[in-house]
Order: C-alpha cells, then sequence, then structure tokens
C-alpha cells in the first residue's frame, strides 16, 4: 500500500464527508489525526472504531475557527509524527439568510472555519510537507462554489474562495512533491442532509425514498445522492502516485449538476 505508514490529518471528522476520509485513510493503513463537534464519548467511539484497522488514531478537539487553536492542533500533530502527509481541509458551518439579514457573528464565524482555517493549516503543515518533498492537501469546496442559491451567501462566498485558495497554493508548490486540489461535490448524504430530508419528510408527509427523490430531483441530473464514501475515495485517489501530476484542480463529484 502505497499510502501505509503515511499520516492525514482531517479537520471536520466526527461524521459525514470527514468522517469518511478519515475511515478511508485508515484503511491504506495511515495515521489519523482528526477534529469535530459531537458529544465526547461518540467521538471517543468513533475513534475507537477507526483505529481498528491496526492504524494510530489520535482525536484533537481544535475549534479551527481559532487560529491559536489550529495551531496547537497542527503542533500536536507534528509533535507525534513528525509531518502530516496528507491534510483534509473539510470542517464547515452554514446559515441560511438573505444578505441584508445575515447576521454578522454568522459571516465571521463562516470566513473563520470555512477559509480562514484552511489557510491556517496549510501555511502550519506546509513546511514539513515541503522538507519530506511529498505532501497532499485537499481542500473541501463544493458545487455551490460555482452554482448558486439563494440565502447562502457564507456558504457560496467561502465555497468559491477554497478554490482560490486551491490554486494558489497549487502554484506555489508546482515544482515540489506537493500538490493541492479541491473537491466540489454535490448533494452528499451527510447528516446535514439528513436533516433536510427529516425536514421535507415531516412538512410533505413523504417517504424517505420519496423525500429523497425529490430533493436530489431539484438540481442533480443523476437522481442519485451522492455517498460519503464516495468522495472519500476521489480523496484517496488524489494522494496516489497516478495523481502526482493533479494539482490545482477543481474536481466534481455532483452527479452532473456542474453541467446545468
Amino acid at each position: 500500500m502505497a499510502l501505509k505508514g503515511k499520516t492525514v490529518l482531517v479537520t471536520g471528522a466526527s461524521g459525514g464527508i470527514g468522517e469518511a476520509f478519515a475511515r478511508a485513510f485508515a484503511a491504506e493503513g495511515c495515521n489519523i489525526v482528526f477534529n469535530g463537534l459531537g458529544d465526547p464519548a461518540a467521538i471517543e467511539k468513533l475513534r475507537a472504531a477507526i483505529a481498528k484497522s491496526g492504524v494510530e488514531v489520535v482525536y484533537h478537539p481544535a475549534d479551527v475557527g481559532k487560529p491559536d487553536e489550529v495551531e496547537a492542533m497542527i503542533g500536536s500533530a507534528l509533535k507525534r509524527f513528525g509531518a502530516i502527509d496528507i491534510l483534509i481541509n473539510n470542517a464547515v458551518t452554514r446559515h441560511y439568510a438573505p444578505v441584508e439579514a445575515f447576521p454578522v457573528d454568522k459571516w465571521d464565524r463562516a470566513l473563520a472555519v470555512n477559509l480562514s482555517a484552511a489557510f491556517h493549516t496549510i501555511r502550519l503543515a506546509l513546511p514539513a510537507m515541503k522538507a519530506r518533498n511529498w505532501g497532499r492537501i485537499i481542500n473541501m469546496a463544493s458545487i455551490h462554489a460555482t452554482n448558486l442559491v439563494k440565502d447562502r451567501i457564507d456558504y457560496m462566498t467561502t465555497k468559491a474562495a477554497i478554490v482560490g485558495l486551491t490554486r494558489a497554493v497549487a502554484l506555489e508548490c508546482a515544482t515540489t512533491g506537493v500538490t493541492c486540489n479541491a473537491i466540489a461535490p454535490g448533494w452528499v448524504l451527510t447528516p446535514h442532509a439528513e436533516g433536510q430530508i427529516a425536514r421535507q419528510m415531516a412538512d410533505k408527509k413523504q417517504t424517505r425514498d420519496e423525500a429523497i427523490g425529490e430533493l436530489v430531483g431539484i438540481r442533480q441530473p443523476s437522481r442519485r445522492p451522492i455517498m460519503p464514501a464516495e468522495v472519500a475515495a476521489l480523496g484517496v485517489f488524489l494522494c496516489s502516485d497516478a495523481a502526482v501530476n493533479i494539482s490545482g484542480g477543481l474536481l466534481p463529484i455532483d452527479g452532473a449538476w456542474a453541467t446545468t
């Protein structure tokens, strides 16, 4: 296994896509450092479950919206493993409101978690990657980086900015063994999507399958939800030798949504 023994740091990994990344890379023989919100007992259960792959799995409780806590998390990972070989910036927050009614604190929080956190993790992890002349950075963008909807100015703005950040880092690292890419998923069956499904079922008296069908059918031409494990598998590919010349990319996994 080419990735065996590498160290992977995943933010926002206590569920959904982030958890899928942690599980996928653990299955490849990578040590895992992850953070995320949630009940401590549930997080420990997740940590222990991933560790059954036979790798070292460490949880760090950093609030990635706070630069000093990001620095502490990166410092702890570097002290323990010597380098972060693969960095996955997945943590996200979101709020729904038109721009004139958007709470300032929610806007500032989105900038901190969705965008600045990625800047800080990259700037702190990159020196060790360059020293080893190998590293993979994956930033989670979204279909909403390019295909827009109303009342989501925080999410769309930060996801568009993540694409710019990704391309800037890729260009700076082009002559090194470090690549940087962004993944843009469509409608993924995450805990956030499960909340949408539950509301749809309650509001329209639909079955779960009916609710999913309508939610997916609104925008995703495939009419199939994307599974978190599919997104994680794309990330694993981007860390393989076959992807050494893929850098600065915005890779869709959206059931052809971006074509509409």
